[in-house]
């Protein structure tokens, strides 16, 4: 009986312990029951907000459809997307809420007679199983709001990989919508495994290459190298490419110049419930002629050296007339095709036409069809603005195959002439030619000559830009304590840092001679590139000298009159002035006033920086207004 009490005590003892639990575990079925009930009541009325974001062809703003994205009722924890198919998936409701996302997407596509393609999210094992279920009838999601299938791209989210046991059913599946005229994508390729095999089974249409490798890809070579891999493996599958993520002018110009011709992301538009039609034309014009973006030194490079004029044609123009234009013109490599407003859509090659219509046959079935059956819709198209340098480097980026076409140039995004890849070539050989004789043999940087023309480009042009002249501090001491070789050492050093801060398409660096350098900055956040370049000269300077002269900050050598004088460790030092545009006609002028500024240097101990907060006009010091 005893025993039997103690074990009662227990139970009651662990009972009481429980109880304050109980109202926390009765809130969180409470909270489940309510999420459940939220959940059927927006499957059963409806309740989603269907937004659309506009997928552009990047050469000319066109909109190529749009991709259908969900939001929950607003006044719902299940608003964000997230959460909402976390829920179904808790639930078992996954299958029911995406046929009624691409349903209610469907409808609201129709309703407002949005153009191009519908792209709708779905997963692989849900589209397997609306399959089964609707194996003999056309798609049911899309017939009751009458859109044609061939406006229907199904976009493949599934990011693990289909089991080889399934690989049959979603190819059956696949299929069967592709009889109808839908098209496949794949979502977020490059996330992982499976979006790649999915390729390689499926073979869709389009593939969208996961933001990640979108994000700041115009300052990291290894995506951009993944990218441009991605698009020729398209290129050779048939499918096209669509960069997802797109959120600056420098991704989206960066994009377009390896090639790829499709693009979404918040620097074009963002999802929205009532989306524009019609792209604004300054997204897709380059950078050099926005005016919010990093403006490149306009010149007349390309128009004057680079340009050479040919007649365009029009998209309906008969292969047979631009086959006589070949014939007319020896010199006339390729002919540009047009639309009405003189904007570049393709470019016709003379080998590939003249090679086409050798073949039998060929000349009298497509002669006297639309050109287009022959041009190649993804040419490379630059602004007039363009130096031959960026330029250059635009070309390293794409296909070879431009080259070998060459170039639209335009001028404000109309049509304005064409550009050879051999005439590129001798412009950059001549550059390179040019560059090497004014070049400084110790560190290969651009010498007087080179820097004079650079100031005088820029103030030809009108441009603001920032001139900072760098020098060594107690160089010449080190130099006579460590050696001419170590000096040497030095001084490479110093330019290689003062390369690694500077924009290379915006920014120029000169070596003036000696310890002696000179920045040009068009770059905005200049001041936090000279801070990088003083921190990192202060760390690797180190090496450069002894543990014991580290220790006490300097050294012991013989000056001219052979008595030991102390001098401090090398340190680099900036003079910087801000040019404002307008204020100074003559590179001597900014060259007096950036060696004053670097005596201010010179002076505060250390590493240092000194901006000249003088207000200039007409090359002299005005008082502030």
């Amino acid at each position: 009986m005893t025993t039997r009490w103690i074990e009662s005590s227990n139970t009651m003892d662990a009972l009481a312990n429980t109880l304050p639990l109980l109202p926390a575990a009765c809130r969180a079925i409470t909270g489940r029951a309510e999420t459940l009930a939220c959940l059927h009541d927006i499957l059963e009325q409806k309740r989603l907000d269907a937004l659309f974001q506009p997928i552009i062809d990047m050469r000319n703003g066109a909109i190529i459809g749009f991709e259908g994205l969900i939001r929950g009722p607003a006044d719902t924890p299940l608003h964000a997307p997230i959460q909402l198919f976390s829920m179904a998936r808790q639930f078992g409701l996954t299958f029911e809420l995406e046929i009624l996302c691409c349903q209610v997407l469907t409808e609201h596509f129709v309703k407002q007679q949005l153009p191009g393609r519908l792209f709708l999210n779905i997963s692989p094992d849900i589209l397997m199983r609306h399959y089964l279920q609707h194996r003999d009838d056309s798609i049911a999601f899309a017939e009751h709001s009458w859109l044609e299938p061939s406006r229907l791209v199904l976009e493949l989210t599934e990011n693990v990989a289909t089991r080889d046991s399934e690989r049959d059913r979603l190819l059956d599946a696949v299929d069967h919508y592709r009889a109808q005229g839908v098209q496949i994508a794949i979502d977020d390729l490059g996330e992982g495994y499976a979006s790649l095999h999915l390729w390689s089974v499926l073979r869709p249409d389009f593939v969208k290459i996961d933001r990640h490798f979108i994000q700041s890809i115009d300052h990291d070579s290894l995506k951009a190298q993944f990218v441009r891999s991605i698009q020729e493996i398209a290129h050779n599958a048939g499918t096209q490419v669509i960069a997802e993520g797109i959120e600056t002018p420098a991704e989206f110009q960066k994009i377009k110049t390896l090639g790829i011709s499709l693009g979404q992301g918040y620097h074009i538009a963002r999802p929205t419930l009532r989306p524009e039609t019609h792209i604004d034309p300054e997204i897709t014009r380059p950078a050099a002629r926005r005016p919010n973006a990093k403006l490149a030194i306009q010149s007349d490079e390309i128009e004057k050296k680079l340009l050479k004029l040919a007649p365009p044609v029009m998209a309906n123009t008969p292969n047979e007339q631009v086959y006589y234009l070949f014939n007319q013109d020896p010199e006339l490599d390729a002919v540009p095709v047009v639309n009405d407003n003189q904007t570049p859509i393709g470019l016709i090659n003379r080998y590939f036409l003249v090679d086409r219509f050798a073949r039998p046959y060929r000349r009298e079935l497509y002669g006297k069809k639309p050109c287009t059956a022959f041009m190649d819709a993804d040419p490379l198209i630059v602004d007039k603005n363009l130096t031959i340098q960026e330029l250059s480097r635009i070309v390293i980026d794409v296909d070879r195959r431009h080259l070998a076409n060459g170039f639209i140039i335009t001028d404000n995004g109309r049509y304005l002439g064409m550009g050879r890849g051999h005439d590129l070539m001798r412009e950059i050989t001549e550059l390179q030619i040019h560059a090497a004789r004014y070049a400084n043999p110790l560190t290969q940087l651009p010498g007087n000559v080179p820097i004079i023309e650079r100031i005088g480009l820029l103030l030809r042009g009108n441009l603001p830009f920032c001139a900072c002249y760098c020098d060594l501090d107690h160089f010449k001491p080190f130099n006579d304590a460590y050696g001419f070789s170590k000096g040497d050492a030095i001084i490479q050093l110093t330019g290689k840092i003062l390369s690694a801060i500077c924009d290379p398409v915006r920014d120029f660096i000169g070596h003036i001679g000696g310890d002696d350098f000179i920045v040009i900055f068009r770059s905005e956040d200049w001041r936090q590139r000279c801070q990088a370049a003083l921190n990192r000269f202060e760390r690797e300077i180190a090496p450069f000298f002894s543990a014991q002269d580290l220790a006490q900050g300097g050294y012991l050598s013989e000056n001219r009159r052979e008595e030991k004088e102390f001098h401090a460790l090398t340190t680099l030092s900036i003079g910087a002035v801000e040019v404002a545009a307008g204020a100074f006609t003559s590179h001597m002028e900014i060259s007096e006033i950036a060696a004053e500024s670097k005596k201010m240097a010179k002076r505060m101990p250390g590493n240092s920086l000194f901006i000249n907060q003088r207000n200039y006009r007409g090359g002299a010091a005005i008082a502030e207004e």
